[in-house]
C-alpha cells in the first residue's frame, strides 16, 4: 500500500503545497501632500480599486492617507505615487508623548502635524534618553523637587 499511497498523493488535486500565503490585515499610513478637495479625491480613488483594500480614510489637513486591508505597504505607496504623481512616503510621525525627547534635533519637525514628531531611531538621538545612574544621582541631588537636596548658597 505504500506505493499506491505515494502515487495517489502525486495525482491528488485536492490540496497543493504551492498555495500563496494570505496577506495579513494591515493598516498602512501614508504621507501625501493634499491642498484641495480635488487632490483628496484623486488620492482616495487611486487606492480604492486596489485588490485587498477594505477601507480608505483621508485626512487632508494632516496630509495623511490611511489604508486598511490585505495589502503590501510598498505596493500601496507605489500605486499612490504612480496614479497621483505626488511625492509619497510612509507616515514618518508618532505622537510626541511616545518619544522620550520630542525636541531633540533629529526628532522635531516643523512640518509635522500638531501633536506629532518624527519617528527617529537614530543612535545620536537615542543617547539622550539613556542617563546613567551616576548622572541621575547628580541631577537629583541638586533638584528643587528633592526635599533632601543640597542647598548651597
Amino acid at each position: 500500500m505504500g506505493v499506491l499511497d505515494h502515487v495517489s498523493d502525486l495525482f491528488d488535486c485536492s490540496h497543493s503545497s504551492k498555495h500563496k500565503k494570505r496577506k495579513q490585515l494591515q493598516t498602512v499610513e501614508i504621507k501625501v501632500k493634499m491642498d484641495c478637495e480635488g487632490c483628496e479625491r484623486k488620492v482616495k480613488k487611486s487606492v480604492e480599486g486596489m485588490k485587498g483594500v477594505t477601507q480608505v480614510d483621508v485626512e487632508r489637513k494632516a496630509s495623511k492617507l490611511t489604508v486598511v486591508g490585505y495589502v503590501d505597504p510598498k505596493k500601496v505607496v507605489a500605486r499612490v505615487a504612480h496614479r497621483t504623481g505626488k511625492k509619497v512616503e510612509l507616515w514618518p510621525y508618532v505622537p510626541y508623548d511616545v518619544v522620550a525627547h520630542p525636541y531633540a534635533p533629529g526628532v522635531y519637525d516643523k512640518k509635522a502635524p500638531a501633536g506629532y514628531v518624527r519617528n527617529a531611531e537614530d543612535p545620536q538621538v537615542s543617547y539622550l534618553a539613556r542617563a546613567s545612574s551616576t548622572e541621575v544621582r547628580y541631577t537629583t541631588a541638586f533638584s528643587d523637587e528633592n526635599p533632601a537636596a543640597c542647598s548651597v548658597m
